[in-house]
Formats: C-alpha cells, sequence, structure tokens
C-alpha cells in the first residue's frame, strides 16, 4: 500500500494556512492560486480515477471544481488533495500498464504541487 501521509500532511498544512489567512491576502491572490491548485489536484484524481474505471464505454468530462469564493478554497485544497491521496492509494493496489507513471512518482509531483503552491500563494 502506498503510503500517501506525505500529501496529505502538505495538503492539510496549505489548507490550514488558507483558512486562518486575511481576507486581504486571500483577495491579493491566495485564493486564485488555491483555488487552481484545487483545480489541478481535482483533474489529476479524476483522471486516474478513470484510468482505473478504464473498462466502461466512454470518458466522462472533467467536473472542475467551482469558484465558491475566496473563504473557502481551503477546504476545496484539502478535499481535492484527500481525494488525490485516495486515488494514488487504489492505483498502487491495482495492476498497472507497463506504461504507466508510477504512483510513487505521481505522489512526489503532486507534493511538489502543493509546496509550490502554498509558497506562491502566502509570499
Amino acid at each position: 500500500m502506498l503510503d500517501t501521509s506525505p500529501l496529505t500532511l502538505v495538503v492539510e498544512r496549505f489548507a490550514d494556512r488558507l483558512r486562518a489567512t486575511p481576507q486581504s491576502r486571500l483577495q491579493r491572490g491566495a485564493a486564485a492560486e488555491a483555488l487552481e491548485l484545487a483545480r489541478e489536484l481535482a483533474v489529476r484524481a479524476q483522471r486516474l480515477e478513470s484510468a482505473a474505471s478504464a473498462a466502461e464505454a466512454g470518458a466522462a468530462p472533467a467536473r472542475v471544481v467551482p469558484d465558491a469564493g475566496i473563504f473557502v478554497v481551503g477546504d476545496q485544497v484539502a478535499v481535492a488533495g484527500l481525494d488525490l491521496a485516495e486515488a494514488l492509494r487504489a492505483t498502487a493496489a491495482a495492476p498497472a500498464p507497463d506504461d504507466a507513471k508510477a504512483p510513487s512518482a505521481m505522489l512526489d509531483e503532486a507534493v511538489r504541487l502543493v509546496e509550490q503552491a502554498e509558497i506562491r500563494a502566502m509570499r
């Protein structure tokens, strides 16, 4: 089983920081950066989930995380990040095609993505 705790830790840390961030900083771009991250994490999770159910006819279009306002972006990052962690665990448990990227590599990439978004948002 893939240990996704590095991803859940950085996601929860960033989400907590966003929840505590003043409105002025959220309005200056932190919320937009966080929403962009949440959308990217959600797309990655959906991609993994749809690959797992590739036997189904036709792929569903990606669902986009809505812009629900600056005060909920922390929760959106948390939900999208935890969804991705779960999708990575499920992917690691299933047999993968030879040409597929390793779930551990996808995990490392997601951790870096969150860390970089946090740096940009909290400057």
